[in-house]
């Protein structure tokens, strides 16, 4: 376990990085940004960059001893036991199209398990605080939510979410198929903005694949801060090395029931 003084340290250190970042993106949101092409096509912009380098810089400057991993600039190749891992803009296709359901992710993890995890909103300026140990915090000025995954009484009554059926793919969209016949209802889009309103009590099983750890990492604390629990679909713990699928159930009787549905066909 991380010692507490440590993780004290690091928040403030998040906290920061959050309104950095949040700086940086929300003067280009809406303003018909130029818009690139990475190699795996997916799109990025000049607010990703700007979030990335200024929140990099303060956590160098900070924990020099800390290892950075980001989507934009991937590794900073530093080792040790920390490493910060920061999607500048998860949801960049919601902010170039002018939603706000994109979010600032910003975890650190411990001996490869996420300890820290911030989900910012920067327009509506919401704000999920999760630390090993502690109930998530949830601020904002003008939106309403209280922290609290809710109760389901099974899948027949939990209400899906999905970031969107194109990241479904061949064998995922079978297994997903599986648990989204077992659900009440099933709802798409949100990205990480998804868990946050997960750990509000608004939606009680998100399940998705093809994650990198910048996608995945912050939403752990949030998640489990609030009641709720984040595996792989095979309900094991997520780590660095994980498959890239995800399952957050905000009631935990859930979990047993979604990985069954999830299993893929013998």
């Amino acid at each position: 376990m991380p010692l507490a003084s440590d993780l004290a340290a690091s928040l403030d250190t998040a906290l920061l990085c959050a309104d950095r970042a949040r700086a940086a993106v929300t003067p280009y949101f809406r303003a018909g940004l130029t818009v690139d092409d990475k190699s795996d096509e997916s799109p990025v912009t000049r607010a990703d960059r700007e979030a990335e380098t200024t929140m990099r810089g303060l956590i160098a400057e900070r924990h020099p001893d800390h290892a950075i991993l980001g989507e934009e600039f991937g590794f900073s190749g530093v080792t040790g036991d920390w490493v910060w891992v920061l999607d500048p803009i998860d949801g960049t296709r919601a902010f170039i199209t002018g939603r706000p359901s994109f979010a600032t992710l910003i975890a650190l993890f411990y001996k490869g398990r996420p300890v820290l995890g911030i989900i910012d909103q920067p327009f509506t300026q919401e704000r999920w605080i999760g630390v090993d140990g502690a109930e998530t915090r949830f601020d904002s000025a003008a939106m309403p939510g209280q922290i609290g995954v809710r109760a389901c009484a099974g899948l027949a009554e939990a209400e899906l979410s999905c970031t969107s059926p194109d990241m479904l793919i061949s064998p995922y969209d079978t297994r997903f198929a599986g648990l989204k016949a077992a659900t009440r209802r099933t709802s798409w889009g949100g990205d990480a903005y998804g868990y946050g309103l997960l750990a509000l009590g608004q939606i009680d099983v998100i399940a998705e694949c093809t994650m990198k750890p910048w996608d995945w990492g912050a939403l752990v604390p949030v998640v489990t801060g609030a009641g709720g629990v984040v595996t792989d679909w095979q309900g094991a713990p997520l780590t660095l090395e994980s498959d890239g699928t995800v399952l957050a159930c905000g009631d935990k009787t859930l979990l047993q029931d979604a990985v069954a549905r999830l299993r893929p066909s013998p």
